[in-house]
């Protein structure tokens, strides 16, 4: 499909207000013996991905952008003033700040850093390249696919289908969503569907990002995390570690980006989902209802009235859309939040990936902080390994280390 989906269209428009480029992250065992030949062998997968061959063009402010050609493909390559580890992190946090894409000109770059010590995993230098990507040309599912394709993996790149109907057909596909909504209602009203999740007060992690902020990475393998799932065992450890960090608060939720089900329409198949955290329960309860509350966002996640409002989002005429997202206020404050921080869960696959020969240890991710968020986590699993990252404003979270410790501790209780 040549033209952005609304949902990815407002991505891109989106990004002008708050950044929001995605910034994955592999570390390799080792340094490539040619690293002009490991760069060489990149450029080779990428010239035969066709998804990644491509930029945004928005020159007709009536109409939706439209993907065209591009053969760009830009690999940068960083001297560390600091070569350790968490050097390099630091490294990958300053160009997440800087560095954001113009996605009429690219949709992607490479930034690479060769000889790094310390990393996880790895007894000596290792290799850490990162995949920064526009967000309007992927979510978690789709991005994983491409940064596979990048690094040699033979995976198909979910694709796109056209909608049946266009904006011609607005009219009936809001009737549709309205009649749909109504039923929605009283699913909930009966208990077939789950309520609507609460919001929370208002947290310092909701602080709007000021100062410099920092990246930290937490690194187990799989089995040393409690569960019954991953996801869910480090959002039980993260409701611990984040209330003790706040001073004993009892009240929190976590924004979870949630893949959708179904017809792909979009790059963009995902939603949001609020889940609360139960920080004053023990452990294991605390896990179970957690894991009880996502399967809750998941059954009304999926319910068609949610399918029906996404069809008629996507027949919004483009110039409509433009000109509610020019109104929107970035600055502007709310009183609660479907989150006290966002959680994004990611599995990268099998650890089948390398660079110049060197095989892949660890992913993780930079995940972007908003006004109204200063403390991100990502949790990026590849192979057995799984790294919880945490990106934190100082004005949100004034002791990273401190709450990376309690986190680091309540993960290995929690086994």
């Amino acid at each position: 499909m040549n033209r952005l989906a609304a949902a990815d269209a407002q991505s891109f428009w989106m990004s002008a207000k708050i950044p929001n480029d995605m910034f994955q992250v592999c570390g390799f065992d080792g340094v490539p013996a040619d690293l002009d030949q490991a760069l060489a062998e990149l450029r080779r997968n990428v010239s035969a991905c066709p998804e990644l061959l491509v930029r945004i063009d928005d020159s007709d402010s009536w109409r939706y952008p439209s993907w065209v050609r591009c053969d760009t493909a830009e690999i940068v390559v960083h001297e560390l003033e600091d070569a350790s580890w968490p050097g390099c992190l630091d490294a990958v946090r300053g160009v997440a700040a800087r560095d954001q894409l113009d996605a009429t000109k690219q949709v992607w770059r490479l930034h690479v850093f060769v000889g790094v010590e310390g990393m996880p995993g790895v007894s000596g230098p290792g290799t850490v390249v990162v995949v920064q990507m526009s967000h309007a040309l992927a979510d978690g599912r789709r991005a994983t696919a491409l940064v596979g394709r990048i690094f040699g993996r033979d995976q198909a790149v979910p694709a796109v289908v056209a909608p049946r109907l266009g904006t011609w057909a607005l009219p009936y596909l809001a009737w549709r969503a309205s009649a749909a909504h109504r039923r929605l209602v009283q699913d909930t009203e009966s208990g077939v569907v789950a309520a609507p999740a609460d919001s929370w007060p208002l947290q310092p992690t909701n602080n709007v990002p000021e100062g410099p902020d920092e990246l930290r990475a937490v690194v187990r393998h799989r089995v040393q995390l409690p569960g019954p799932t991953v996801t869910t065992g480090v959002l039980a450890a993260i409701s611990e570690a984040l209330a003790a960090e706040l001073g004993g608060v009892t009240e929190l939720g976590a924004e979870v980006p949630m893949a959708k089900t179904g017809t792909r329409y979009a790059y963009n198949h995902y939603g949001n989902v609020s889940v609360a955290l139960h920080p004053q329960l023990p452990f294991h309860e605390r896990a179970a209802r957690i894991e009880a509350e996502l399967a809750a966002r998941r059954q009304r996640f999926e319910h068609p009235a949610v399918v029906a409002s996404d069809a008629a989002t996507a027949a919004v005429p483009a110039r409509v859309l433009r000109w509610g997202l020019g109104h929107f206020d970035p600055h502007a404050r709310s009183a609660t939040v479907t989150g006290n921080t966002v959680v994004s869960s990611v599995n990268r696959g099998p650890a089948d990936l390398s660079f110049g020969g060197r095989p892949v240890v660890l992913s993780t991710a930079c995940p972007a902080l908003s006004p109204m968020m200063g403390l991100t986590h990502g949790v990026h699993g590849i192979g057995d390994t799984v790294t919880i990252s945490v990106h934190a404003s100082p004005s949100a979270l004034p002791d990273v280390d401190s709450y990376v410790e309690r986190l680091s501790a309540a993960l290995d209780a929690g086994d």
